[in-house]
């Protein structure tokens, strides 16, 4: 007979909050490990009633959604958590961003309605925008066009599984090219796929297509997540829970 945890399960999984929150300056160079263990520290610290998982090694109910990669920037990072008690979702993103460490801020909350099915379900695309300091636009813009206009752009990707080839040019939703201040920027839509191609294999793909080599290192920035619709427009995955949430019950004083 199986071996079982002593003492009472768990308390019940009552309430899901979605967080958004922002990594930024110093902290888009943290991994998602690192951001993992800051953000629960987190929890504990503003005291939030976590519900866990049950079994020998229980483990906070936390669900991150599509992790931005390391270095890069972003205003839109997602984050499901479930309680074992229900809290007011604003005074959990306001305890919950006074814990965290500048540079990680909890931009938003809102508890999940029964019935809209995962979070995950509703991305599948991020927007990006991506400076190019010392690349004019004279010189971005003819190479967007002629990555636009490819059918395949295949670039060598390091994946887990060693090296692969992977077409970019299929990933990219839509591409186009600004100017601010006088430095180059890149705005691009991205799809999910796997592997997934990250601002870096689209800056490779266009090396290959027009030559283009910043010569500084780019800064990207993940402007936003949510479903691709057929007008090129990336939805809020939010939008959908963004109602009113309830007051705590109990004691949890920080929050």
């Amino acid at each position: 007979m199986a071996r079982q945890p002593e003492g009472p399960p768990p308390p019940p999984t009552v309430q899901k909050l979605r967080l958004r929150y922002a990594k930024r300056g110093p902290l888009r160079f943290a991994s998602h490990r690192d951001l993992a263990r800051a953000l629960e520290r987190a929890l504990r610290r503003a005291r939030v009633p976590m519900a866990f998982s049950a079994g020998f090694t229980p483990h906070p109910k936390i669900s991150y959604v599509g992790a931005a990669p390391t270095g890069a920037a972003s205003e839109a990072e997602y984050v499901e958590i479930g309680l074992a008690q229900r809290c007011d979702p604003e005074q959990v993103r306001a305890a919950l961003d006074a814990s965290l460490p500048p540079g990680i801020d909890v931009l938003e909350c809102v508890e999940a309605t029964g019935g809209s099915g995962s979070l995950a379900d509703r991305i599948d695309a991020a927007t990006w925008r991506v400076e190019l300091p010392g690349v004019p636009l004279a010189e971005l813009a003819p190479a967007v066009e002629a990555f636009l206009a490819a059918d395949v752009v295949t670039v060598e990707k390091r994946t887990k599984n060693g090296l692969r080839d992977v077409d970019a040019r299929a990933a990219v939703a839509g591409a186009s090219a600004a100017e601010e201040a006088g430095c180059a920027i890149l705005h691009m839509v991205v799809r999910q796929v796997t592997p997934a191609v990250r601002p870096d294999d689209v800056l490779a793909a266009l090396a290959a297509v027009a030559d283009l080599r910043p010569p500084s290192p780019p800064r990207a920035v993940r402007e936003a997540q949510g479903r691709l619709d057929d007008t090129g427009t990336v939805a809020d995955p939010l939008g959908p829970d963004r109602v009113a949430g309830t007051r705590c019950q109990g004691e949890p004083a920080a929050v």
